[in-house]
């Protein structure tokens, strides 16, 4: 980020002044992060950031089921099958019959070692920068900045 739009620690800035600093910043962040390389392991498989969403709920919260993916993703449980079937034919991810609720699905990461450090991978240059950036934020501030984060994911959804 250049000195002239990022803000020194401890200083205020103005909601105008704030909202030039995210107009410039952000169209950089996307473009950064879609440049991010998918692993060798994975490039045939075709996938999309909401892959990478799906990916990273399992990697954090563990095997869990369609509908809970659904309600953590914010997307309809039939579009999370629909992942989960795309991931489970390449090999990427395994869904079992829940041994207390067989009409349910447990979706998880596969075995495959190889398969799992390319998806680790993946995730792993996002993840160690977010880290970076959260280490030195109370979590007050981590707090905020993700709610701000959520809510301008809102209204954008809201913008005609």
């Amino acid at each position: 980020m250049s000195e002239e739009t990022e803000p020194e620690a401890g200083s205020r800035l103005s909601a105008e002044e704030a909202v030039r600093a995210m107009l410039v910043t952000l169209p950089r962040l996307v473009s950064r992060a879609k440049r991010t390389p998918v692993p060798e392991q994975l490039r045939s498989l075709r996938l999309a950031p909401r892959h990478l969403s799906l990916l990273s709920c399992l990697i954090f919260d563990g095997p869990t089921s369609v509908k809970d993916l659904a309600a953590r993703l914010e997307v309809a449980p039939t579009t999370v099958s629909l992942m989960v079937s795309d991931l489970q034919r390449e090999g990427v991810v395994e869904r079992r019959s829940d041994p207390d609720d067989r009409r349910r699905s447990i979706v998880s990461l596969t075995e495959d070692p190889t398969t799992r450090a390319a998806v680790d991978a993946w995730l792993a240059s996002g993840a160690t920068a977010w880290r970076k950036v959260f280490d030195d934020l109370s979590p007050q501030d981590r707090a905020t900045f993700v709610r701000a984060i959520q809510r301008y994911e809102e209204a954008v959804a809201e913008a005609p």
